[in-house]
This record gives structure tokens, sequence and C-alpha cells, in this order.
């Protein structure tokens, strides 16, 4: 095994949990939603579940695989020698494109829970399960980047 791999793997185990916090912390919204009202009991357990969720899954996940990913930059960078150019390839803009657009999903998330605190309902239980699968599709279309490095030189 070598330190590449080890890295790589951690990366992947790191996503999958970002990705499995992600799907599912919409759901709760929506059900939260069209199930709790703001200040009954319901609406405290769905809060704690929430605020359980991003605190001990989601956000650890996250930041873990900024850093594995930013540590997988630098041995390609240093250890096998490629430089940093290969940053500028399509399939790597893609692919930190679409890891910028998680994140920022993510935020947007974790703002959502602060105004359920608040006893605020922005948004639909429809629209928290029209959005429920965009994680999803900035996954795939990150995959599809760095399996098919497309444009690569």
């Amino acid at each position: 095994m070598t330190t590449y791999d080890l890295l790589r793997g951690l990366h992947i185990i790191a996503v999958i949990a970002w990705m499995a916090g992600m799907l599912y912390l919409p759901r709760l919204y929506a059900y939260h939603t069209e199930t709790a009202p703001p200040g009954s009991e319901f609406d405290a357990h769905f809060q704690v579940w929430e605020q359980k969720l991003l605190r001990i899954i989601i956000n650890p996940a996250m930041v873990a695989t900024w850093l594995l990913g930013l540590s997988l930059i630098f041995f390609h960078v240093h250890s096998a020698g490629r430089g940093w150019g290969f940053l500028l390839q399509p399939w790597m803009i893609t692919k930190l494109a679409l890891v910028v657009a998680l994140s920022g999903w993510h935020g947007f998330l974790a703002g959502a829970r602060k105004k359920f605190v608040a006893g605020a309902r922005p948004r639909s239980a429809k629209f928290w399960r029209m959005t429920n699968e965009i994680p999803f599709l900035i996954a795939v279309g990150a995959v599809l980047a760095v399996t098919l490095e497309f444009g690569a030189r």
C-alpha cells in the first residue's frame, strides 16, 4: 500500500460520508416542514436530529474530504512530480468547481437549519424533495470528471 492509495481510500470514504448526510438532510427538512409546526415538541426533535447530522457527520466529512483532497493534490505535485499544471486540465477544473458547488450547497443547507431553529419555514417540503438529488448530481459529475479525465493532455 502506498501513501497515495491510503489518501485516495480515505478521501473516498470521507466523500461517501459527506454525500450520505447531504442526501439525508434535505429529506429531513421536507418532513420537518410538513409535519412539525414551529415550537412543537416534534419541531424540537427535528432540530436535534438535523443539528447532530450536521455536527457529527456532514461537517467533519466535508472537512476530511477537503483536507484529503488537498493532500492528494500536494502528493501529485511533490511526490509524483506532475507539477501544478494538472490543476488546469479541464477534468480537474470541472471536479474542483463541482466540489466548490457542493460546499456551497452544504452552506445553504446549514443556513436553512438556522432558519428552522428560528421558527421560519421559507421553503416548502416540495422544494426540499426537488432539491434532494442535487448532491448526487454533483457527485456524478465530479466522479466522471476524475475517472474519464476528459481533455487530459
